[in-house]
């Protein structure tokens, strides 16, 4: 990553001298400092965390992969870097806007807390059962008896949802896909939800052992909250967690109209 900096930032300087080329260290406080252009050298799992990061101002994000496969990446291969660079910037692109979740964490005695995540929300039981109860716009849906439930966007339909054997949906359809994780009761498939419903998921019961210590808040767990990976969050009996559509979009650049079908080609290596 560290080389391909290098060569971006030496491209664009003889290329487009005009061009701001910032490198920040920390999350930008304002508009004036948030670019207009994210470039992501790695992995899904780097993109998503430069996705995070600057998800407040909706700028354009470039992925360009140095993990495996790339999902969201907008270019795979790195003898595209550049002519894919150069694409966008003349302005040979598409960016649709993905659907974001926004989940609220609703606790007693406790004000509401929200989370918001591009490609999944997750309640899970790091090491026995939780039951869950799932009730979509009121109506009771599901009831789960096991290590717990995840929701996803279509953006991550091919993250922890696909390891779930969840469907793989094509990520410029706005819906949420609920996945059951070692449900103990008859299974259940994955059902694909319209964006505008709202999911509730409360906590119904589970074993208080407090096996586990979250580093951020030194607080003791069983069940948590996971969003993309990067929060987790205790949870406790009766509490609920309350899943919409965000208000806030992600915009990945795609090169390739067809970029999503080959991803999913080389993936499985269908012929």
């Amino acid at each position: 990553a560290k080389i391909w900096k290098k060569k971006i930032t030496s491209w664009l300087k003889d290329n487009y001298p005009n061009i701001k080329i910032l490198i920040p260290k920390k999350r930008p406080h304002s508009k004036k400092e948030a670019p207009d252009l994210v470039i992501a050298l790695g992995g899904d799992g780097t993109i998503l965390e430069a996705a995070h990061k600057y998800h407040d101002w909706n700028p354009l994000v470039m992925g360009m992969n140095l993990g495996r496969i790339g999902f969201i990446a907008s270019v795979r291969e790195e003898s595209n870097f550049l002519k894919g660079l150069e694409s966008v910037l003349k302005g040979n692109f598409q960016a649709d806007p993905r659907l974001m979740i926004s989940a609220t964490l609703v606790s007693k005695n406790k004000s509401p807390v929200k989370f918001h995540a591009i490609n999944d929300i997750s309640i899970q039981n790091l090491s026995g059962l939780v039951q869950l109860k799932i009730t979509i716009e009121n109506y009771p849906f599901q009831y789960i008896n096991g290590s717990g439930v995840l929701v996803a966007t279509a953006s991550g339909s091919t993250a922890y949802n696909l390891s779930l054997h969840g469907p793989i949906v094509m990520p410029n359809i706005r819906c949420f896909i609920v996945t059951e994780i070692a449900d103990h009761n008859i299974p259940t498939p994955s059902i694909v939800i319209k964006r505008d419903r709202t999911i509730t998921i409360t906590v119904e019961d589970f074993r208080k052992l407090n096996k586990f210590l979250i580093a951020k808040g030194r607080k003791r767990a069983d069940v948590v909250l996971f969003t993309d990976g990067y929060e987790i969050i205790p949870l406790q009996k009766s509490d609920k967690v309350i899943i919409r559509e965000s208000k806030k979009t992600v915009r990945f650049v795609e090169l390739d109209k067809h970029y999503f079908f080959k991803s999913i080609q080389e993936k499985f290596s269908f012929h």
